[in-house]
């Protein structure tokens, strides 16, 4: 079976939305977990140099824990 005659098929037994719909779906759940994982390295990078910054002792544990609180959600939010 070559390639015209997989598309007629699907053309013809009105697969093609479906199909359509299918790959969208799972293009959105690909990239939205590729998004999280981007925040998520991003945020730990971002804790590990605060962290640093207070081990050094150029920060106060007081103002690394202000500015981690800084980047969280407030409760409710979307």
């Amino acid at each position: 079976m070559d390639a015209a005659d997989v598309m007629e098929r699907i053309l013809d037994d009105d697969l093609l939305i479906p199909l359509m719909v299918a790959c969208s779906v799972v293009l959105v759940v690909l990239f939205k977990t590729i998004a999280g994982t981007i925040a998520n390295v991003a945020r730990e990078r971002t804790r590990r140099e605060i962290a640093a910054y207070i081990a050094e002792g150029s920060m106060s544990p007081e103002q690394g824990e202000r500015l981690m609180r800084s980047g969280d959600k407030p409760a409710g939010s979307c």
